[in-house]
């Protein structure tokens, strides 16, 4: 008896915090980042590139010549964890990494050739997920969308410490 009645609780209990966690919104945009991020993932393994290599390729296409600091932000990854990326990245031959023109401590990484073909490519699968995406919404639903995570970021942010 007492252990059905544990049981039972413990049910009560994951389905309450089930029901709690589905009226966060915060709970609900980081499902959605999992799902988008898994299956972004299960993509670019063709291409034998995790996420965050994808994201440091995409900001060296658009903008060459950054240093690890300014790649870290645009991965939004930790200085330490974008070491680690552009040393794989590097090894893959992906990058080069050279001395700054402006700062001798610093190092500017750059696509070569290969990098570049690369990520067009994984680019266009990830790109596939995305349009995917969107095609769950009217255009102006799409609109809405953007705008109202615009605006939640801009609320956390100027209410934050």
């Amino acid at each position: 008896q007492d252990s059905k009645v544990g049981v039972t609780m413990v049910r009560m209990g994951h389905e309450a915090f089930k029901a709690d966690m589905s009226m966060r919104l915060g709970s609900g945009i980081k499902r959605v980042e999992q799902v988008l991020m898994a299956e972004k993932a299960r993509v670019l393994r063709e291409f034998d590139l995790t996420v965050p290599q994808y994201a440091t390729l995409m900001a060296l296409r658009y903008v060459p010549a950054q240093s690890a600091a300014q790649l870290a932000r645009s991965a939004l990854v930790s200085p330490q964890t974008m070491a680690t990326i552009l040393g794989n990245l590097e090894t893959k031959e992906l990058i080069t990494r050279d001395a700054s023109s402006l700062h001798a401590r610093v190092l500017v990484c750059d696509l070569t050739e290969t990098g570049r073909d690369l990520v067009a490519k994984a680019d266009r699968a990830a790109c596939a997920i995305e349009d995917d995406l969107r095609s769950a919404f009217t255009p102006a639903e799409f609109d809405r969308f953007r705008e109202y995570l615009s605006r939640a970021e801009e609320h956390i942010r100027s209410h934050g410490a």
